[in-house]
């Protein structure tokens, strides 16, 4: 994707803003017949479990769209890079293109999260945006899945024909899932929603607007699930912070995915 791009730890984001991202996403839309784009939403857990598996660096920077998805990294752009950019936050790019779906005829799939999580997910979005037109939905069983198990789904996927597909399956396995999969998979968008899911399905309560847009939502998050998240937002934090800091003084370099 052309434009402004930040690297942080070497993962190459866009810095776009929420109407630029909405006109790329309609032109991409434009040709059902090509493979199904993919975006990336990079936060500090994708930095620093990227420079620990050079794969997911490249798998991210791989992506057809690589989203801020992190208020200090969206501060750093606005300030270095870009000062219109948005932070490309899945929950809301779900709720966004929910908006826009009715004006366009955009149709959702749903694929992940608990079992129960899609339907929640579409009695959610059907409460809020009056039309909205989720033509498939399906949670996986909690498994890696056979190739043939896995196949079945993209075939179900390509079935409905969907223009979103809304992918749930926690992080870097969505992302993976994401990479694996992509080209067999025609016409549609595929958003890696990771925490959306339980987000939009009452499974976990959402951060306050005013926390989300101070930065302070890993906070808020820790303090709900402190057993299962404190690595990611302590230990991972100050590795972010360490490396980050010697890569802007010039001590470690990083290249894009080759």
């Amino acid at each position: 994707m052309d434009g402004k791009k930040m690297n942080m730890l070497g993962i190459n984001m866009d810095c776009v803003s929420y109407q630029e991202m909405t006109a790329v996403f309609d032109r991409w839309l434009a040709d059902k017949e090509s493979q199904a784009r993919s975006l990336a939403l990079i936060n500090v857990n994708c930095c620093v479990s990227a420079l620990f598996d050079r794969r997911l660096r490249d798998i991210y920077n791989s992506a057809d769209m690589v989203g801020i998805d992190s208020m200090p990294f969206l501060k750093w752009a606005r300030m270095f890079y870009k000062s219109d950019a948005d932070r490309l936050y899945a929950p809301d790019i779900m709720l966004h293109m929910s908006k826009h779906a009715k004006k366009k005829g955009y149709t959702f799939f749903i694929y992940g999260g608990y079992p129960g999580a899609p339907e929640k997910i579409e009695a959610y979005l059907k409460e809020r945006f009056e039309g909205i037109n989720v033509v498939g939905k399906y949670s996986p069983p909690f498994r890696p899945l056979t190739e043939k198990e896995n196949e079945s789904i993209c075939d179900m996927i390509n079935e409905a024909r969907p223009d979103f597909l809304w992918l749930g399956l926690g992080s870097p396995k969505q992302d993976l899932w994401l990479h694996e999969n992509k080209h067999k998979l025609k016409g549609c968008i595929i958003v890696p929603s990771g925490a959306t899911f339980d987000f939009f399905s009452g499974r976990i309560k959402q951060a306050p607007q005013i926390i989300r847009n101070l930065g302070f939502e890993w906070l808020y998050r820790l303090m709900q699930d402190f057993r299962r998240l404190w690595v990611r937002y302590t230990v991972y934090n100050i590795i972010f912070i360490a490396v980050f800091i010697l890569q802007l003084v010039g001590l470690v370099k990083f290249r894009a995915a080759e």
